[in-house]
């Protein structure tokens, strides 16, 4: 059952088969974390093009809230059938989908998105998954692949956000009583995959593979001892990034992996690492912002 007062678990909805595989994930999620379940779908515009000041007429309105609120009770009846120990709500909401989106995220626990062909067709119409998983304030999920068992795979780099990264997997990785795979990886030239700080520095006769290895250990450690229960594979490997992931995500369950993302809408970037795996993972990807909350 639900703990009402928490932080909702969000799924994005559109009607299409696409978002009722976020819905079911996020249900799913939901009664893992014991957390409400909300199903939201936005209907209304964040502006008109530059130069035109015209809106959709009212009844563009009333029709498209109709149809929202028809597909919101599938979705509820669908979630309620499929997982039922959740209960979800629902919310139409007639602003923009940039607006909805930014308002929920600064409450919800994670928001959860389908992903067909990276965009989140219908109900954030011409806003990327790239966008949404750069903007939100809470880790954003693009739901991709078939739902399996399998571990929880995390990428580490040697960003400042790392550290927020790694709770998240870490409390994913126990939730599900799942193993973690903690990957590192770079590759000649990509000084800010390498980590830096003190005792950054190589042992005398040490290789960069042993370096990072040992780095990454020490990244991991204070998580190890506060998640015991937790299976950890540690893995370094001298290649680019995204190819390795995308290779584990065909096992995985889940993906975890920092935005490296600006902040805001306006001028929004995702490294080119987690954008490749929103659009081309086997497997669901948390995208974790450093604005993101943990633990």
């Amino acid at each position: 059952m639900t703990v009402f007062g928490a932080p909702p678990v969000v799924a994005a909805v559109n009607g299409s088969a696409h978002s009722m595989a976020a819905a079911l994930w996020a249900a799913n999620e939901a009664v893992l974390r014991k957390a409400d379940l909300l199903l939201l779908m936005a209907y209304g515009v964040d502006g008109a093009p530059f130069g035109n000041r015209s809106f959709p007429p009212d009844a563009w309105f009333k029709a498209k809230e109709a149809i929202t609120e028809e597909v919101l009770r599938e979705f509820r009846a669908e979630c309620e059938s499929m997982v039922p120990d959740v209960k979800p709500a629902t919310a139409a909401v007639d602003s923009g989908p940039i607006a909805a989106l930014t308002e929920i995220s600064a409450t919800a626990r994670l928001v959860a998105i389908g992903a067909p062909a990276g965009e989140v067709a219908g109900l954030f119409g011409g806003v990327s998954a790239s966008r949404l998983s750069s903007g939100a304030v809470c880790p954003v999920v693009v739901v991709r692949g078939a739902r399996r068992s399998g571990p929880v795979v995390v990428g580490v780099d040697g960003s400042p956000s790392s550290e927020e990264v790694l709770a998240w997997a870490f409390e994913e990785a126990a939730i599900r009583e799942a193993p973690l795979v903690a990957l590192h990886a770079w590759h000649d030239g990509d000084v800010a995959g390498l980590f830096s700080g003190e005792g950054a520095l190589p042992f005398p006769g040490e290789s960069v593979r042993e370096t990072e290895n040992r780095l990454l250990g020490q990244r991991l450690a204070g998580w190890r001892k506060k998640y015991p229960l937790v299976a950890v594979e540690q893995v370094v490997a001298h290649d680019k990034p995204r190819q390795r992931l995308l290779e584990q995500s065909e096992k995985a369950q889940l993906m975890v992996v920092g935005s490296r993302g600006r902040g805001g809408f306006a001028g929004l970037a995702l490294g080119s690492t987690s954008h490749a795996l929103i659009h081309h993972a086997k497997c669901p990807v948390m995208v974790v912002r450093a604005a993101g909350r943990a633990g």
